[in-house]
């Protein structure tokens, strides 16, 4: 067969806020906004400089139903860019941007293919005549799709390769809403060579060969949950029908979690010191695109009380948010994991009111029935339809944490005397 190439992308959400940041200096808020179209722009930028067949995009394409305008004229006007450069293109709409959502009266190049909605789509490309492969898609029509589509897939040729392009949630535990559940094994029922899978953020290659599946990721990071390199996946076909996948980076802005320990640090000046340094790291590691971090403070030392103090915090965070020239380095969030300077588990061992709030916490954490009990207390937070979509159900480990924490905020309040 003839060897070819294409580019996986998925969930660009063009035009999509980033959340959880303050930034009101008008040359941050901008390039963060832009950065959505930013990654798309590398993306295309791959796909002419590797001379690809086609692009796949799958799907949410947009953010939300309501897309806007400019995120729409953008979409448009780089697919006409590939068009230009005979590359083709072949889009499905997932769950954020479903064909129900509002669209532009917009003309498409003749080499763009939008899927419809209402069965799976059988797709030859072509070069010179001969069939490189064929694409099965389908876009959701409405949001909230439920079935299982990956069992409405299936090969109906006898040509040399078979790609199918679907937003769907494979497994139970992706950390993303349901929607189009299947199993891997439902993908590999289906007979294709390639499954080019878009909905779940983070990369992710689920199968090697005999179908490859992949996950690209979203190509650019929109919150503190969505760390490390973002991008797609150029994938190159051989004469035998083999696939070979390699990940390209493609994001404008990287999100980052740093730990600075306190324990050894004496005061503010040090404190600001080793700040100063993780950031420097971060901007050294990546100096071509701005980074946004979540730094998070730990260990036990004299400036635990220093951080307790109001604004001390928000003191430090404006320090290092005024450089705004990208590619910037800021830190956006200070979290506090401090402990108070006292032996904690010579503490839980005294018989005083103390002593026994630290053991109850322990023997909390400990207790699988005790937990349950906290699941079932916290269950209307996240169980409700308002919940759902802001917060995530906790796992242990998360348990755990708050455990520790209110342990901590206790002690720091009842020791102040000890300390």
């Amino acid at each position: 067969m003839q060897p070819f190439s294409f580019v996986h992308a998925a969930d660009l959400h063009l035009d999509s806020p980033f959340e959880g940041l303050r930034a009101t200096d008008p040359s941050v808020a901008d390039h963060l906004r832009n950065a959505t179209f930013e990654a798309f722009e590398r993306i295309v930028a791959l796909c002419i400089d590797k001379r690809v067949d086609f692009i796949l995009i799958a799907g949410d394409v947009y953010d939300g139903a309501d897309r806007s305008l400019r995120a729409q004229l953008k979409f448009r006007d780089e697919l006409a860019s590939l068009a230009k450069e005979g590359i083709q293109s072949f889009v499905v709409h997932g769950n954020h941007d479903p064909l129900s959502g509002w669209s532009a009266g917009l003309e498409w190049p003749e080499e763009v293919h939008l899927f419809g909605g209402d069965t799976i789509e059988d797709i030859p490309v072509q070069n010179n005549g001969e069939t490189l492969c064929h694409i099965y898609g389908i876009s959701y029509p409405v949001a909230d799709v439920r079935r299982n589509l990956a069992l409405e897939f299936q090969r109906s040729d006898d040509g040399p390769f078979a790609v199918g392009l679907l937003h769907c949630n494979v497994g139970s535990d992706t950390g993303h809403e349901p929607y189009a559940p299947c199993s891997l094994d439902d993908l590999v029922n289906a007979g294709m060579d390639y499954w080019a899978l878009g909905h779940v953020h983070n990369r992710n290659i689920l199968r090697e060969d005999s179908p490859m599946v992949i996950y690209p990721g979203n190509p650019q990071g929109r919150n503190i949950r969505e760390t490390g390199p973002r991008g797609c996946y150029l994938v190159e076909v051989n004469e035998e029908g083999h696939p070979k996948a390699s990940f390209i980076e493609c994001d404008a802005v990287r999100w980052a979690k740093e730990t600075v320990d306190i324990t050894a640090l004496r005061d503010e000046d040090s404190l600001i010191g080793h700040l100063d340094e993780c950031v420097t790291t971060v901007r050294q590691g990546t100096p071509h695109l701005s980074s946004i971090l979540q730094i998070s403070l730990i260990g036990s030392g004299p400036l635990h009380h220093t951080l307790q103090r109001p604004g001390v915090i928000n003191d430090l965070l404006e320090h290092f948010q005024e450089d705004t020239t990208p590619p910037f380095a800021r830190i956006e969030r200070l979290v506090d994991d401090t402990r108070p300077n006292i032996d904690i588990e010579a503490r839980s061992l005294d018989e005083d009111f103390v002593g026994n709030l630290l053991m109850l916490a322990k023997s909390i954490k400990s207790d699988p029935d005790r937990l349950e009990g906290l699941f079932e207390h916290l269950s209307p937070l996240y169980d409700s339809a308002r919940g759902r979509r802001i917060l995530k159900r906790p796992d242990i480990a998360t348990l755990h944490r708050w455990l520790d924490e209110a342990a901590m905020r206790c002690l720091e309040h009842l020791t102040e005397n000890e300390t």
